[in-house]
């Protein structure tokens, strides 16, 4: 994974503060956007969990503080839900102008609430997932209807709002009062998933029927059962992140994988544009090899020099590891850690030359389990004899032609 910061500007100017997150092995074959929850921020553990669940599948994700949270510029006091909106749509041209527009809108609470608005107003978003949304944004106002009284007479109020003080104006309230999740989602006309919590305590389940219900097809619902409102136990986040990835890649365009075929072993296939970027078929797997970015790749995948060390480190393991069970001997766990370098001759007549160096692989072996000095130094002994290895140090032979 490849994580950014990055800043973008909001409708009123204010500089607002995200990650982006990146595949660590592709470039991303659709943006998203996730949006938090109310008071919450882009840091909170389940939105980093969702997050990088979203990104193992190959989605670039932005997540972000709203005005007035987290790193974002602006007062709370001064915020109110259609910001939120509008903070989305800005979030959203962001990465239209220095990316791609996102297909994929995220939202967690209130923040589910609000990617239903945005996806609304942004024509590039295929689909919307929301986990634990209220079905009416006036929802958040039981957490502060102690204070209902005082903020409709002053003006504002002091709401103590998870163990953190924020001052709720009027106008907040007025703006959630004007919104209609139902009529908007009815109107959306684009894939919708709900996830919700049979057992949240703050946003009930009956918020996701009604969702549900207003919503056109394509619309789906997802069960997060034994999960609370925030998502704190790791693995229901993951869980989340998990099904939103698999489910939205029916409604947003995803390339299809590598169709190499071959009757050799190994077939790479590079495209001119893709740089060093090299889509390979091993046996029956595929996998991506590049250069480092220091030498101008992407860092997607190992280099070639690296293949072949994890070549001679597999080999290593499997030939000592045949060996041991042959022999019954107690080898519990063998590490073999190899790299590749060039190191300078130790026996040429040209020594003293700068010039006089041959390709070398320093391998270190680990060995675990209740074995004696004779035991080691055979094992060693083996390690030298293990197929790659002998083919490294034999006269070998490339012979080439062109494929019509």
């Amino acid at each position: 994974m490849s994580l950014q910061k990055i800043t973008f500007q909001n409708k009123e100017g204010q500089t607002l503060v995200g990650r982006l997150e990146l595949p660590a092995d592709q470039h991303p074959h659709n943006f998203a956007i996730f949006a938090h929850c109310f008071t919450c921020n882009k840091n909170l553990s389940a939105v980093r969990n969702i997050s990088q669940a979203l990104t193992s599948k190959g989605f670039g994700v932005l997540r972000f503080d709203f005005t007035g949270l987290g790193e974002s510029d602006g007062d709370f006091e001064d915020t109110n839900f259609s910001g939120n909106v509008e903070d989305l749509i800005a979030a959203s041209d962001y990465l239209e102008t220095n990316y791609s527009s996102p297909t994929l809108l995220v939202g967690h609470s209130l923040g589910g609430a609000a990617v239903i608005f945005a996806a609304s107003k942004i024509a590039s978003v295929k689909a919307v997932a929301t986990i634990g949304a209220p079905s009416n944004p006036k929802h958040v106002q039981h957490l502060f209807k102690s204070r209902l009284d005082e903020i409709e007479a002053s003006g504002k109020a002091v709401v103590n709002l998870s163990g953190r003080d924020f001052t709720i104006k009027k106008q907040f309230l007025t703006d959630l009062e004007s919104k209609s999740l139902p009529e908007t989602a009815q109107g959306l006309r684009k894939a919708l998933l709900i996830m919700h919590s049979p057992q949240d305590d703050t946003v009930g389940i009956k918020n996701a029927e009604e969702i549900y219900v207003a919503a056109r097809h394509p619309k789906s619902f997802v069960s997060i059962d034994g999960a609370d409102h925030l998502l704190m136990n790791k693995s229901d986040s993951v869980y989340v992140g998990r099904v939103i990835a698999g489910w939205a890649q029916r409604y947003v365009e995803v390339p299809e994988g590598s169709s190499l075929k071959s009757q050799h072993q190994v077939v790479a296939s590079l495209d001119a544009e893709d740089g060093f970027t090299t889509t390979m078929k091993v046996g029956n797997h595929y996998m991506v090899a590049d250069e480092p970015t220091s030498f101008g790749g992407n860092d997607f995948g190992p280099s070639p020099y690296e293949l072949v060390s994890a070549g001679l480190s597999a080999c290593t393991a499997m030939t000592v590891q045949m060996y041991m069970r042959r022999k019954k001997w107690p080898l519990e766990t063998i590490e073999v850690h190899t790299s590749y370098g060039k190191s300078h001759a130790e026996d040429c007549e040209d020594c003293e030359s700068d010039k006089a160096k041959i390709d070398t692989f320093h391998r270190e072996i680990k060995l675990t389990g209740n074995l004696d000095e004779k035991q080691i130094a055979r094992i060693l002994e083996i390690a030298d004899k293990c197929p790659v290895h002998r083919t490294l140090h034999s006269e070998t032979q490339v012979i080439t032609k062109l494929i019509r």
